[in-house]
């Protein structure tokens, strides 16, 4: 643990931030998951639930939680 005041609060920022991004990416790979499920069985809402991933992954690239490049490449698998 550091000394200086600035470190300190340096480090509590970094934990509150670290575990909102955690539980956003969380949020995005479960979207994901429940379209792909829902894809694969035929379900009615399924179109609904690829809409939900996709602004759930453009969010995440936005923030840049992940990278445009790799948003692009979980969009392009969820409409294959």
């Amino acid at each position: 643990m550091p000394n200086i005041q600035s470190s300190v609060k340096s480090v509590r920022q970094d934990s509150k931030i670290n575990a909102a991004n955690s539980a956003k990416k969380a949020e995005m790979r479960t979207a994901i998951k429940k379209a792909r499920l829902a894809k694969a069985e035929g379900a009615d809402n399924s179109a609904e639930l690829v809409n939900l991933a996709f602004k759930k992954i453009d969010k995440a690239a936005k923030t840049n939680l992940i990278h445009k490049n790799a948003a692009a490449r979980y969009k392009s698998n969820l409409t294959k």
